[in-house]
């Protein structure tokens, strides 16, 4: 019997056909390219991490409570700063469109404070890592008195112990340049400060800080927006330039200054936001930037890559026993596994001095560093309702404190109880979102957290 030929599909009229293993070849060379590809973003990735380890702002510091280096596959705690100064780590001014982009001033406002103090702590299995903000007004004890000063704001340990060592190095024999002077009395505040914290966190361990400055927190949002964020209420502040609708949403650089700098609400209808408020934006903008870094098409992008390394290099400062690339993995397994945030309680507002600050109460703050050290804090039992806070779109509690707003002069102000706490909310949660109506409830991990 003839065997007769199976009818083919003719190829369209002006195509040629092309061969099997002509279509073989293309396969081998687009998988041989791809392959290559990923290698060279690879490369390049670790070339520019090396490039970042020689030229990054170090500083040598007494690390608190450390004896020796602990290999960074173990546990880590680390402090995170976020400095008020509107320079760079050199002293010099940013390019005028950061300074129209942060809409926080020019180079002749902030000072050397450090306005954002995040406290993370790595577990050697990497199993729950746990950050916690402390405010930057609680009013505490300021190890080894710099200028005199005993007690004042913890974000002024920095400023206080850089302008003692300016003035110690501008007065003394030996012969140092302007910019010798200002590296070392940086360094001397960032040791003030780290002491400053260790202590009042208990004399905990710091094994390693990295310090940025408002204008690489501008470069980093930038490098990796546009980033995702959730709000429980639409909010709008002339002084930062937020303008934010509720719900889930995609902001980009300049929104992310305005987003963890908001600690009021302009608006005629508007939530009342509190400096504890812009604490909770900050561990919310960490959590979201986690997530995105978590992508690999983040890290795989040379230009987002380039970009960090620039701002890196221009705007932040590590000691100088931190190994950037061997803390590469550690970042990794944290982003997989995600953080959990908390806020250091306080006590309530006076005013010192003529300075508005928070009162704590110190053994309590210990007390819960202590659980968060040693693994216990989140097996505690919730507070009442506190489960419906993180069920992924519920509506949380309102845990609102009487004394959480303030008016225009910075008077707090009673909570209307008559007042509807999901006036201005988004109408539903988005699939994936968490809903925390108080900077009191600490934030799970798992979901996109929706904060005032």
């Amino acid at each position: 019997m003839r065997n007769t030929p199976l009818l083919e599909t003719p190829e369209p009229a002006g195509r040629p056909r092309m061969s099997r293993r002509r279509r073989k070849r293309l396969a081998i060379v687009i998988s041989l390219s791809l392959v290559t590809a990923l290698l060279l973003g690879v490369a390049a990735v670790a070339f520019a991490l090396n490039r970042v380890d020689r030229s990054i702002v170090r500083s040598e510091i007494v690390l608190p409570q450390v004896e020796e280096i602990v290999p960074e596959a173990g546990e880590q705690n680390l402090l995170i700063m976020g400095m008020d100064s509107r320079l760079d780590q050199n002293g010099d001014p940013l390019p005028e469109g950061v300074y129209e982009a942060l809409q926080a001033g020019n180079a002749d406002d902030g000072g050397y404070n450090a306005n954002v103090l995040m406290f993370l702590h790595i577990p050697e299995d990497r199993s729950k890592t746990v950050g916690f903000s402390i405010p930057r007004d609680n009013y505490v004890e300021i190890p080894g008195a710099p200028l005199g000063v005993t007690h004042t704001k913890i974000k002024e340990a920095y400023g206080l112990a850089m302008q003692e060592k300016m003035n110690e190095l501008s007065w003394g024999e030996e012969e140092l340049s302007e910019s010798e002077i200002y590296q070392q009395a940086r360094a001397a505040g960032r040791q003030a400060q780290i002491e400053t914290v260790s202590h009042f966190l208990g004399d905990v361990r710091i094994d390693h800080f990295v310090e940025m400055t408002m204008g690489g927190f501008f470069h980093v949002a930038e490098a990796v927006a546009p980033v995702s964020v959730c709000l429980n209420q639409a909010t709008e502040d002339y002084y930062s330039g937020a303008r934010f609708e509720a719900g889930l949403q995609e902001i980009d650089a300049q929104q992310a200054i305005s987003f963890v700098r908001q600690r009021r609400d302009t608006g005629f209808d508007g939530p009342y936001l509190t400096d504890l408020d812009r604490s909770r934006r900050q561990q919310a903008f960490m959590i979201a930037l986690a997530d995105k870094l978590r992508q690999k098409s983040t890290l795989m992008n040379p230009k987002t890559v380039w970009s960090l390394v620039n701002t890196t290099q221009k705007h932040v400062a590590l000691d100088s026993e931190f190994d950037v690339l061997g803390f590469v993995g550690v970042a990794h397994d944290v982003a997989q596994s995600g953080v959990e945030f908390i806020t250091l309680p306080i006590v309530g507002f006076e005013n010192v001095n003529g300075a508005d600050v928070n009162i704590v109460d110190v053994a309590e703050v210990q007390a819960i560093v202590a659980s968060v050290l040693d693994g216990s804090y989140f097996d505690a039992p919730p507070a009442s309702g506190g489960d419906d806070a993180v069920d992924g779109g519920s509506d949380g509690i309102d845990g609102a404190d009487e004394a959480d707003t303030f008016d225009e002069n910075g008077e707090p102000i009673a909570a209307d109880p008559a007042a509807d706490p999901a006036a201005g909310r988004a109408p539903e949660a988005a699939p994936g979102t968490a809903h925390y109506d108080s900077w009191e409830e600490p934030i799970r991990a798992g979901s996109i957290p929706c904060v005032n």
